[in-house]
C-alpha cells in the first residue's frame, strides 16, 4: 500500500535510526604509534577512549594519500609546508585542518579548545573533542 506522505516519520522512528553503535577501535600507544596487542591479537578499545584513538589516527594520516582510506579520512596539514603563510595564518589553518579532520565522525559532535603550535617543523595539536560519549581530549 502506498502512503499519502512516505517520507513523514514519527519523531520515535527518527530517533531511533541515529542511534549509533557502539565505538569499536584497536588500542593504540601514542608514544611509538604501534597498535596494543594482548597474546598476540589487538587489543580493543570501546567509547570514547575509541573515538581518541581514531581521531589520534585521522590527524597523523594525510587525507587521499593512501587508497585503504576514503577521501573523507585524514588531515590536510601537509598543505601547509612550505608556505609563505604568516604565523597568524598558519595558526588558522592549522586549526580548520583539524576541524575538518575529526567532524567527519558521526561520534565526535563538536571539536573545542584547539591549540596548535609549530616548533622546528613540527606541528603538535590539542584539542578537546565533544563526543557522543563525553568529552576527550587529544594530543598529536
Amino acid at each position: 500500500m502506498t502512503q499519502l506522505f512516505p517520507m513523514v516519520q514519527a519523531p520515535e522512528e527518527r530517533a531511533a535510526e541515529n542511534i549509533l553503535p557502539l565505538y569499536r577501535e584497536c588500542a593504540y600507544d601514542f608514544a611509538t604509534g604501534r597498535p596494543i596487542l594482548e597474546l598476540g591479537s589487538p587489543k580493543i578499545v570501546t567509547g570514547k577512549e575509541a573515538i581518541k584513538v581514531w581521531a589520534w589516527k585521522a590527524c597523523k594520516t594525510a587525507r587521499a594519500k593512501f587508497e585503504i582510506y576514503g577521501w573523507d579520512f585524514g588531515g590536510e596539514f601537509e598543505e601547509l609546508i612550505g608556505r609563505a603563510y604568516t604565523e597568524d595564518i598558519k595558526q588558522s589553518e592549522a586549526r580548520r585542518y583539524v576541524r575538518e579532520c575529526l567532524l567527519v565522525n558521526p561520534y565526535i559532535t563538536g571539536v573545542e579548545d584547539i591549540e596548535v603550535g609549530f616548533d622546528r617543523g613540527t606541528l603538535t595539536i590539542s584539542a578537546r573533542l565533544e563526543t557522543v560519549y563525553g568529552e576527550e581530549t587529544i594530543y598529536v
